[in-house]
């Protein structure tokens, strides 16, 4: 058997992508199941196409990808699966896609993990709303054999056009990367929120609440990102976003926040900042929105709160009390494990290449 796997971006660059099915590919390997990963963006073009200019240089890489992956469609006969992670161009209509199920008949399988059929762009791209052809979404689960959506309500719109639809989980490989457990033994903990520049904005509406804390809490506000915002605090720190030094990063926080917008793009949110807190035994307290309120059970293995008042209240209860936050963290590490691990998931993973 030989899968081809169609994703945006080169092996290991996307959070996205090493989340969704990168951590698989050993398993399939292990399992006999060969496969060919096939980049819409070259590695290259990770380093500029989501900063601002660059213009020509993004008109180009478009170019080399689009002729990639035409000369592409001459090989598909070889592959048993067409595995594609969000679409196999980013700008367009689902060209590719329809010539994979429609002239060749090969079985698509098709996953995503965000609501991304409704436009957005990132602040560095907008002109791609213009070109994005968010409609395609649609259209490429009618041509897919089976769709993998990361949570419950991107399932149920995917259900509406494919008849064979999977919830996977976006998870983390807990026995060989997110490996540790914090020790919450210290004097001075810190609150923590990792994401990127497009994520940013949800910093706004707890950033009042962490103000006020600090006139009477001792503790540091840590953000890991891609940009930093240089948040007005009295003690910030801001770690930049580093692959390999990723997890020992995450363990400079000893409480993790995710408050988000109740949007038809947060529904969509598959949880995974939440899901790497709780992975490191960090408590995790989150908006409830999506499938947010799925993963951290209130009081369990960590908060859901809504106002600012409940932000204030059970950041505060956790950073006053090492004890609390030793007992959050290991339930929450035990739900990952349990649910949303590369060793919870794997067997479902691969048996969509069994055969339909």
């Amino acid at each position: 058997m030989k899968i081809l796997i169609l994703a945006p971006y080169a092996r290991g660059q996307a959070p996205s992508q090493r989340f969704r099915f990168e951590h698989y590919l050993e398993k399939m390997q292990e399992r006999g199941i060969a496969y060919d990963y096939k980049s819409f963006l070259s590695a290259s073009a990770w380093s500029f196409f989501f900063k601002p200019g660059h213009t020509f240089r993004k008109v180009m890489a478009l170019t080399a990808g689009f002729l990639r992956r035409w000369l592409l469609m001459f090989r598909i006969s070889q592959y048993q699966y067409v595995f594609i992670h969000r679409e196999a161009a980013p700008v367009g209509p689902p060209v590719f896609e329809w010539i994979i199920a429609r002239l060749y008949r090969k079985k698509i399988i098709y996953d995503f993990d965000d609501a991304i059929w409704v436009p957005a762009a990132s602040s560095a791209n907008k002109i791609a709303l213009h070109f994005k052809w968010f409609s395609k979404i649609a259209t490429i689960c009618k041509l897919a054999t089976t769709v993998t959506a990361g949570n419950q309500y991107l399932a149920e719109f995917a259900g509406r056009y494919c008849k064979n639809v999977q919830v996977i989980p976006t998870v983390v490989d807990t026995e060989k990367v997110h490996d540790q457990i914090q020790d919450h033994a210290v004097p001075f903990p810190a609150v923590g929120w990792t994401g990127t520049l497009t994520t940013l904005k949800y910093l706004d509406r707890v950033l009042p609440v962490i103000q006020r804390l600090q006139e009477k809490i001792n503790f540091t506000f840590i953000v890991i990102a891609n940009s930093d915002p240089q948040l007005p605090l009295k003690n910030y720190r801001f770690i930049q976003w580093s692959g390999p030094t990723e997890v020992s990063d995450l363990l400079s926080m000893h409480i993790g926040i995710m408050p988000l917008e109740d949007g038809e793009l947060e529904k969509g949110k598959c949880g995974f900042k939440a899901i790497q807190y709780m992975s490191l035994g960090i408590p995790a307290l989150v908006s409830p929105v999506g499938v947010n309120t799925v993963i951290v059970e209130e009081g369990v293995n960590g908060y859901v709160c809504t106002t600012g008042q409940e932000w204030e209240e059970k950041i505060s209860l956790l950073l006053n009390d090492n004890n609390l936050r030793t007992s959050l963290g290991k339930s929450a590490r035990k739900k990952i494990v349990e649910h949303y691990s590369v060793k919870a998931t794997e067997e479902k993973f691969l048996a969509l290449f069994s055969g339909h």
